[in-house]
Protein backbone atom coordinates (compact mmCIF):
# COMPACT_ATOMS: atom_id res chain seq x y z
CA UNK A 1 0.00 0.00 0.00
CA UNK A 2 1.43 3.38 -1.00
CA UNK A 3 2.05 5.91 1.73
CA UNK A 4 0.71 9.46 1.82
CA UNK A 5 3.48 12.05 1.66
CA UNK A 6 3.50 15.51 3.20
CA UNK A 7 5.91 18.46 3.35
CA UNK A 8 7.13 19.35 6.83
CA UNK A 9 10.15 21.60 6.26
CA UNK A 10 11.17 24.48 3.98
CA UNK A 11 14.42 26.31 3.28
CA UNK A 12 15.44 28.86 0.68
CA UNK A 13 18.29 31.06 -0.52
CA UNK A 14 16.73 33.22 -3.23
CA UNK A 15 17.75 36.52 -4.83
CA UNK A 16 14.91 38.32 -3.02
CA UNK A 17 15.24 36.60 0.33
CA UNK A 18 17.48 34.22 2.27
CA UNK A 19 15.53 32.20 4.79
CA UNK A 20 11.80 31.45 4.72
CA UNK A 21 10.57 34.52 6.68
CA UNK A 22 12.45 36.96 4.43
CA UNK A 23 11.44 35.11 1.25
CA UNK A 24 7.78 34.95 2.32
CA UNK A 25 7.70 38.70 2.95
CA UNK A 26 9.35 39.37 -0.43
CA UNK A 27 6.97 37.30 -2.54
CA UNK A 28 3.89 38.64 -0.75
CA UNK A 29 5.01 42.21 -1.46
CA UNK A 30 6.21 41.54 -5.01
CA UNK A 31 9.80 42.52 -4.15
CA UNK A 32 12.37 41.90 -6.87
CA UNK A 33 15.83 40.47 -6.14
CA UNK A 34 17.27 41.30 -9.54
CA UNK A 35 20.14 43.79 -9.54
CA UNK A 36 22.80 45.32 -11.75
CA UNK A 37 25.95 43.18 -11.69
CA UNK A 38 29.10 45.28 -12.36
CA UNK A 39 31.20 42.22 -13.28
CA UNK A 40 28.87 41.53 -16.22
CA UNK A 41 29.31 45.10 -17.46
CA UNK A 42 33.08 44.83 -17.14
CA UNK A 43 32.99 41.64 -19.21
CA UNK A 44 30.83 43.29 -21.87
CA UNK A 45 27.73 41.17 -21.39
CA UNK A 46 24.65 42.43 -23.20
CA UNK A 47 22.51 41.59 -20.18
CA UNK A 48 24.26 43.10 -17.15
CA UNK A 49 21.74 42.16 -14.49
CA UNK A 50 21.05 38.99 -12.51
CA UNK A 51 19.65 37.49 -9.34
CA UNK A 52 22.11 36.57 -6.57
CA UNK A 53 21.01 35.67 -3.02
CA UNK A 54 22.30 38.23 -0.49
CA UNK A 55 24.49 35.90 1.58
CA UNK A 56 26.42 37.65 4.35
CA UNK A 57 29.45 36.34 6.22
CA UNK A 58 27.22 36.09 9.30
CA UNK A 59 24.89 33.73 7.45
CA UNK A 60 27.82 31.61 6.23
CA UNK A 61 29.17 31.34 9.77
CA UNK A 62 25.77 30.08 10.91
CA UNK A 63 25.87 27.09 8.55
CA UNK A 64 29.56 26.29 8.00
CA UNK A 65 32.59 25.75 10.21
CA UNK A 66 35.75 27.76 9.60
CA UNK A 67 37.35 24.61 8.21
CA UNK A 68 34.49 24.06 5.76
CA UNK A 69 34.68 27.66 4.58
CA UNK A 70 38.38 27.41 3.83
CA UNK A 71 38.78 27.58 0.02
CA UNK A 72 35.00 27.11 -0.44
CA UNK A 73 34.02 29.16 -3.49
CA UNK A 74 31.26 26.99 -5.00
CA UNK A 75 28.30 29.33 -4.65
CA UNK A 76 25.88 26.50 -5.47
CA UNK A 77 27.09 24.44 -2.50
CA UNK A 78 26.82 27.47 -0.22
CA UNK A 79 23.23 28.14 -1.32
CA UNK A 80 22.29 24.45 -1.21
CA UNK A 81 23.65 23.87 2.28
CA UNK A 82 21.96 27.00 3.65
CA UNK A 83 18.57 26.04 2.15
CA UNK A 84 18.90 22.34 2.99
CA UNK A 85 19.89 22.83 6.62
CA UNK A 86 17.21 25.48 7.11
CA UNK A 87 14.60 23.02 5.80
CA UNK A 88 15.87 20.23 8.05
CA UNK A 89 15.77 22.40 11.16
CA UNK A 90 12.45 23.97 10.07
CA UNK A 91 10.98 20.45 10.07
CA UNK A 92 12.05 20.06 13.69
CA UNK A 93 14.50 17.28 12.86
CA UNK A 94 17.86 16.70 14.50
CA UNK A 95 21.09 15.48 12.93
CA UNK A 96 22.31 11.92 13.50
CA UNK A 97 24.79 11.35 16.31
CA UNK A 98 26.92 8.18 16.23
CA UNK A 99 24.91 6.10 13.74
CA UNK A 100 23.39 7.19 10.39
CA UNK A 101 19.69 7.91 10.18
CA UNK A 102 18.79 4.94 7.98
CA UNK A 103 15.27 6.22 7.34
CA UNK A 104 16.27 9.62 5.92
CA UNK A 105 17.74 10.40 2.50
CA UNK A 106 18.49 13.24 0.11
CA UNK A 107 17.78 14.06 -3.55
CA UNK A 108 19.44 17.40 -4.22
CA UNK A 109 20.11 18.33 -7.83
CA UNK A 110 22.11 20.87 -9.77
CA UNK A 111 23.20 21.75 -13.29
CA UNK A 112 26.85 22.80 -13.15
CA UNK A 113 28.40 22.96 -9.69
CA UNK A 114 31.52 24.81 -8.60
CA UNK A 115 32.27 26.60 -11.85
CA UNK A 116 34.51 29.18 -10.16
CA UNK A 117 36.45 26.31 -8.59
CA UNK A 118 36.73 24.71 -12.03
CA UNK A 119 38.15 27.93 -13.47
CA UNK A 120 40.66 28.29 -10.62
CA UNK A 121 41.70 24.64 -11.04
CA UNK A 122 42.14 24.84 -14.81
CA UNK A 123 44.52 27.80 -14.48
CA UNK A 124 46.58 26.06 -11.78
CA UNK A 125 46.82 22.82 -13.75
CA UNK A 126 47.86 24.65 -16.92
CA UNK A 127 50.52 26.51 -14.93
CA UNK A 128 51.95 23.25 -13.56
CA UNK A 129 50.62 23.87 -10.03
CA UNK A 130 48.46 20.77 -9.65
CA UNK A 131 49.76 20.20 -6.11
CA UNK A 132 48.29 23.55 -5.08
CA UNK A 133 44.72 22.72 -6.05
CA UNK A 134 43.71 22.02 -2.48
CA UNK A 135 41.89 19.07 -1.00
CA UNK A 136 38.31 20.21 -1.73
CA UNK A 137 38.44 20.70 -5.51
CA UNK A 138 36.79 17.38 -6.26
CA UNK A 139 33.94 17.69 -3.76
CA UNK A 140 33.22 21.27 -4.82
CA UNK A 141 32.94 20.37 -8.49
CA UNK A 142 31.32 16.94 -8.56
CA UNK A 143 27.60 17.01 -9.37
CA UNK A 144 26.75 15.25 -6.12
CA UNK A 145 28.85 17.70 -4.10
CA UNK A 146 25.88 19.45 -2.50
CA UNK A 147 24.06 16.24 -1.58
CA UNK A 148 27.34 14.91 -0.18
CA UNK A 149 27.84 18.01 1.97
CA UNK A 150 24.27 17.83 3.28
CA UNK A 151 24.43 14.06 3.78
CA UNK A 152 27.45 14.43 6.03
CA UNK A 153 26.00 17.30 8.02
CA UNK A 154 22.68 15.54 8.67
CA UNK A 155 23.94 11.98 8.80
CA UNK A 156 21.49 10.49 6.29
CA UNK A 157 21.74 6.74 5.80
CA UNK A 158 19.08 6.27 3.10
CA UNK A 159 19.41 7.15 -0.59
CA UNK A 160 21.80 10.07 -1.20
CA UNK A 161 21.89 11.37 -4.76
CA UNK A 162 21.91 14.36 -7.11
CA UNK A 163 19.65 14.66 -10.13
CA UNK A 164 20.12 16.94 -13.13
CA UNK A 165 17.44 17.88 -15.66
CA UNK A 166 18.10 21.54 -16.46
CA UNK A 167 15.25 23.86 -15.39
CA UNK A 168 13.12 20.91 -14.22
CA UNK A 169 15.78 19.72 -11.73
CA UNK A 170 14.15 20.99 -8.53
CA UNK A 171 10.63 19.77 -9.27
CA UNK A 172 12.04 16.45 -10.45
CA UNK A 173 13.95 16.13 -7.15
CA UNK A 174 10.71 16.63 -5.23
CA UNK A 175 8.96 13.92 -7.25
CA UNK A 176 11.85 11.47 -6.90
CA UNK A 177 11.82 12.02 -3.14
CA UNK A 178 8.03 11.64 -3.07
CA UNK A 179 8.26 8.30 -4.86
CA UNK A 180 10.94 7.04 -2.46
CA UNK A 181 8.62 7.66 0.51
CA UNK A 182 5.35 6.65 -1.15
CA UNK A 183 6.87 3.27 -2.05
CA UNK A 184 7.95 2.70 1.53
CA UNK A 185 11.70 2.84 0.93
CA UNK A 186 12.28 5.89 3.14
CA UNK A 187 10.48 7.74 5.92
CA UNK A 188 11.67 11.21 5.04
CA UNK A 189 13.69 12.81 2.24
CA UNK A 190 15.33 16.21 1.81
CA UNK A 191 14.58 17.36 -1.76
CA UNK A 192 15.97 20.42 -3.46
CA UNK A 193 18.30 21.91 -6.02
CA UNK A 194 20.85 24.69 -6.40
CA UNK A 195 22.64 26.75 -9.01
CA UNK A 196 25.89 28.74 -9.04
CA UNK A 197 25.87 32.38 -10.10
CA UNK A 198 28.22 34.44 -12.18
CA UNK A 199 29.54 35.10 -15.68
CA UNK A 200 30.84 31.58 -16.34
CA UNK A 201 27.35 30.15 -15.75
CA UNK A 202 25.41 32.95 -17.44
CA UNK A 203 27.73 33.66 -20.38
CA UNK A 204 26.32 30.90 -22.56
CA UNK A 205 22.81 32.35 -22.31
CA UNK A 206 24.10 35.83 -23.19
CA UNK A 207 25.71 34.30 -26.26
CA UNK A 208 22.38 32.68 -27.20
CA UNK A 209 20.76 36.14 -26.98
CA UNK A 210 17.93 34.87 -24.81
CA UNK A 211 18.50 37.41 -22.03
CA UNK A 212 17.20 41.02 -22.03
CA UNK A 213 19.61 43.94 -22.60
CA UNK A 214 17.05 46.80 -22.46
CA UNK A 215 16.73 46.96 -18.67
CA UNK A 216 20.31 47.26 -17.41
CA UNK A 217 19.36 50.56 -15.74
CA UNK A 218 16.04 49.22 -14.39
CA UNK A 219 16.79 45.65 -13.22
CA UNK A 220 13.61 45.14 -11.22
CA UNK A 221 11.52 45.65 -14.39
CA UNK A 222 13.54 43.30 -16.59
CA UNK A 223 11.90 39.92 -15.94
CA UNK A 224 8.47 40.16 -17.55
CA UNK A 225 6.70 36.78 -17.82
CA UNK A 226 3.37 36.91 -19.71
CA UNK A 227 4.07 40.46 -20.86
CA UNK A 228 3.91 41.82 -24.42
CA UNK A 229 7.22 43.59 -23.75
CA UNK A 230 9.02 40.47 -22.44
CA UNK A 231 12.37 40.15 -24.16
CA UNK A 232 14.10 37.19 -22.53
CA UNK A 233 14.85 35.68 -19.14
CA UNK A 234 17.01 37.24 -16.47
CA UNK A 235 19.59 34.80 -15.08
CA UNK A 236 19.34 33.99 -11.40
CA UNK A 237 20.82 31.61 -8.82
CA UNK A 238 20.23 30.17 -5.37
CA UNK A 239 18.64 27.09 -3.84
CA UNK A 240 15.37 25.77 -2.46
CA UNK A 241 14.79 22.77 -0.19
CA UNK A 242 11.80 20.83 1.12
CA UNK A 243 11.54 18.04 3.68
CA UNK A 244 9.13 15.34 2.50
CA UNK A 245 7.88 12.83 5.03
CA UNK A 246 5.36 10.04 5.35
CA UNK A 247 2.11 11.30 6.82
CA UNK A 248 2.34 8.64 9.49
CA UNK A 249 5.74 9.90 10.63
CA UNK A 250 4.72 13.57 10.51
CA UNK A 251 1.62 12.94 12.63
CA UNK A 252 3.49 10.79 15.13
CA UNK A 253 5.96 13.52 15.91
CA UNK A 254 3.34 16.33 15.67
CA UNK A 255 5.24 18.13 12.91
CA UNK A 256 3.91 21.21 11.11
CA UNK A 257 2.46 20.02 7.81
CA UNK A 258 2.78 22.65 5.09
CA UNK A 259 1.13 20.68 2.29
CA UNK A 260 0.42 17.21 0.95
CA UNK A 261 2.02 15.92 -2.25
CA UNK A 262 -0.81 14.24 -4.17
CA UNK A 263 1.34 13.07 -7.08
CA UNK A 264 3.00 14.19 -10.26
CA UNK A 265 4.62 13.17 -13.48
CA UNK A 266 7.92 13.36 -15.33
CA UNK A 267 8.37 12.94 -19.06
CA UNK A 268 10.15 14.15 -22.19
CA UNK A 269 8.89 15.35 -25.53
CA UNK A 270 11.68 13.40 -27.19
CA UNK A 271 12.77 16.50 -29.17
CA UNK A 272 10.08 15.57 -31.68
CA UNK A 273 6.84 17.24 -32.76
CA UNK A 274 8.28 20.75 -32.61
CA UNK A 275 10.39 20.02 -29.54
CA UNK A 276 14.16 20.58 -29.59
CA UNK A 277 17.13 20.87 -27.29
CA UNK A 278 15.86 24.30 -26.18
CA UNK A 279 12.10 24.18 -26.85
CA UNK A 280 9.45 21.80 -25.50
CA UNK A 281 7.27 19.51 -27.55
CA UNK A 282 3.81 20.99 -26.82
CA UNK A 283 2.22 17.56 -26.74
CA UNK A 284 4.82 16.39 -24.22
CA UNK A 285 4.00 19.31 -21.92
CA UNK A 286 0.27 18.65 -22.20
CA UNK A 287 0.70 14.93 -21.49
CA UNK A 288 2.89 15.67 -18.47
CA UNK A 289 0.24 17.93 -16.94
CA UNK A 290 -2.61 15.52 -17.69
CA UNK A 291 -0.80 12.51 -16.27
CA UNK A 292 0.20 14.46 -13.16
CA UNK A 293 -3.48 15.23 -12.57
CA UNK A 294 -4.46 11.61 -13.18
CA UNK A 295 -1.80 10.28 -10.82
CA UNK A 296 -2.85 12.79 -8.17
CA UNK A 297 -6.41 11.46 -8.36
CA UNK A 298 -8.09 14.84 -8.87
CA UNK A 299 -10.16 16.52 -11.56
CA UNK A 300 -8.79 19.47 -13.61
CA UNK A 301 -11.47 21.78 -12.23
CA UNK A 302 -10.15 21.25 -8.70
CA UNK A 303 -6.95 23.21 -9.44
CA UNK A 304 -7.11 26.69 -7.88
CA UNK A 305 -3.67 28.03 -8.83
CA UNK A 306 -0.94 27.24 -11.37
CA UNK A 307 2.58 28.24 -10.40
CA UNK A 308 3.96 28.30 -13.93
CA UNK A 309 7.39 27.86 -15.45
CA UNK A 310 6.86 31.06 -17.53
CA UNK A 311 10.33 32.38 -18.30
CA UNK A 312 9.50 35.72 -20.01
CA UNK A 313 10.24 34.43 -23.50
CA UNK A 314 8.13 33.86 -26.60
CA UNK A 315 7.23 30.44 -25.17
CA UNK A 316 5.03 31.87 -22.37
CA UNK A 317 1.90 31.87 -24.52
CA UNK A 318 2.68 28.31 -25.66
CA UNK A 319 2.83 27.23 -22.01
CA UNK A 320 -0.53 28.88 -21.26
CA UNK A 321 -1.97 27.15 -24.33
CA UNK A 322 -0.73 23.79 -23.02
CA UNK A 323 -2.35 24.41 -19.62
CA UNK A 324 -5.64 25.41 -21.31
CA UNK A 325 -5.68 22.25 -23.42
CA UNK A 326 -4.57 19.95 -20.60
CA UNK A 327 -7.19 21.27 -18.17
CA UNK A 328 -9.82 22.08 -20.81
CA UNK A 329 -10.32 25.39 -19.04
CA UNK A 330 -10.16 28.87 -20.58
CA UNK A 331 -11.23 32.47 -20.03
CA UNK A 332 -12.72 33.18 -16.60
CA UNK A 333 -12.81 29.44 -15.84
CA UNK A 334 -9.02 29.23 -15.92
CA UNK A 335 -7.23 28.97 -12.55
CA UNK A 336 -5.05 31.79 -11.27
CA UNK A 337 -1.56 31.61 -12.78
CA UNK A 338 1.64 33.40 -11.72
CA UNK A 339 5.39 33.30 -12.25
CA UNK A 340 8.02 33.74 -9.54
CA UNK A 341 10.65 34.48 -12.20
CA UNK A 342 9.35 38.05 -12.40
CA UNK A 343 10.88 38.59 -8.95
CA UNK A 344 13.96 36.32 -8.87
CA UNK A 345 14.81 35.72 -12.53
CA UNK A 346 15.36 32.27 -13.94
CA UNK A 347 17.39 30.45 -11.31
CA UNK A 348 18.22 27.64 -13.80
CA UNK A 349 18.67 24.32 -11.98
CA UNK A 350 17.47 25.98 -8.75
CA UNK A 351 14.30 27.35 -10.36
CA UNK A 352 12.04 24.39 -9.63
CA UNK A 353 12.93 24.05 -5.96
CA UNK A 354 12.73 27.78 -5.15
CA UNK A 355 9.40 27.98 -6.97
CA UNK A 356 8.13 24.86 -5.14
CA UNK A 357 8.94 26.54 -1.83
CA UNK A 358 6.92 29.58 -2.95
CA UNK A 359 4.05 27.34 -4.06
CA UNK A 360 3.93 25.52 -0.72
CA UNK A 361 3.93 28.84 1.14
CA UNK A 362 0.96 29.99 -0.98
CA UNK A 363 -0.98 26.88 0.04
CA UNK A 364 -0.05 26.99 3.71
CA UNK A 365 -0.47 30.73 4.26
CA UNK A 366 -3.48 31.18 1.96
CA UNK A 367 -2.36 33.75 -0.61
CA UNK A 368 -1.43 34.10 -4.29
CA UNK A 369 1.70 36.16 -4.88
CA UNK A 370 1.60 38.88 -7.56
CA UNK A 371 3.00 38.11 -10.98
CA UNK A 372 4.74 41.47 -11.36
CA UNK A 373 5.84 43.25 -14.55
CA UNK A 374 2.97 42.04 -16.73
CA UNK A 375 0.83 45.18 -16.77
CA UNK A 376 0.93 44.90 -20.59
CA UNK A 377 -0.32 41.32 -20.98
CA UNK A 378 0.69 39.58 -24.18
CA UNK A 379 -2.39 39.46 -26.46
CA UNK A 380 -1.85 35.77 -27.16
CA UNK A 381 -2.22 35.18 -23.41
CA UNK A 382 -5.21 37.49 -22.85
CA UNK A 383 -6.98 35.80 -25.77
CA UNK A 384 -6.77 32.50 -23.88
CA UNK A 385 -7.49 33.42 -20.28
CA UNK A 386 -9.19 36.25 -18.44
CA UNK A 387 -6.63 38.93 -17.44
CA UNK A 388 -7.95 38.86 -13.86
CA UNK A 389 -6.55 35.31 -13.57
CA UNK A 390 -3.03 36.76 -13.61
CA UNK A 391 -2.76 38.56 -10.25
CA UNK A 392 -0.77 41.77 -10.33
CA UNK A 393 -1.41 42.43 -6.66
CA UNK A 394 -1.32 40.09 -3.67
CA UNK A 395 -4.50 38.03 -3.31
CA UNK A 396 -5.25 36.69 0.16
CA UNK A 397 -7.58 33.71 -0.03
CA UNK A 398 -7.49 30.01 0.90
CA UNK A 399 -6.14 27.63 -1.75
CA UNK A 400 -6.88 23.91 -1.77
CA UNK A 401 -5.00 22.56 -4.81
CA UNK A 402 -2.00 23.99 -6.69
CA UNK A 403 -0.18 22.70 -9.77
CA UNK A 404 3.53 23.43 -10.16
CA UNK A 405 5.45 22.66 -13.33
CA UNK A 406 8.87 23.25 -14.85
CA UNK A 407 10.13 22.54 -18.36
CA UNK A 408 13.81 22.33 -19.24
CA UNK A 409 16.44 22.20 -21.96
CA UNK A 410 16.57 18.74 -23.45
CA UNK A 411 12.75 18.82 -23.76
CA UNK A 412 12.17 17.53 -20.22
CA UNK A 413 9.03 18.17 -18.16
CA UNK A 414 8.01 17.90 -14.50
CA UNK A 415 4.63 18.62 -12.90
CA UNK A 416 3.60 18.14 -9.27
CA UNK A 417 0.16 18.52 -7.68
CA UNK A 418 0.11 19.89 -4.13
CA UNK A 419 -2.82 20.16 -1.73
CA UNK A 420 -3.41 22.00 1.50
CA UNK A 421 -3.33 19.43 4.27
CA UNK A 422 -6.66 18.97 5.97
CA UNK A 423 -6.51 16.71 8.99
Amino acid sequence: MRKRVVITGLGVAAPNGVGVPSFLDAIQHGRSGIAFQPILAELKFSCQIGGIPPITEEIKQKYFTDLQLRQLNSSGIIYGVIAGMEAWHNAGLSVAAEQPDWDSGIVFGTGILGIDKFRESIYKVDEGQVRRLGSTTVVQTMTSGVSAYLGGMIGCGNQLTANSSACATGTEALLLAYERIASGQATRMLAGSCSDHGPYIWGGFDAMRVTPYQFNDAPERASRPLSASASGFVPGSGAGALVLESLESALSRKATIYAEVLGGHLNSGGQRGGGSMTAPNALGVKRCIQQAIEQAGIQPNEIDVIDGHLTATIKDSAEVTAWCEALDRRGADFPYINSLKAMVGHCLSAAGSIECVAAVLELHEGFIYPSINCEDLHPEVSNLIAPKKIPQQLIEQPIQVLAKANFGFGDVNACVILKKFNS
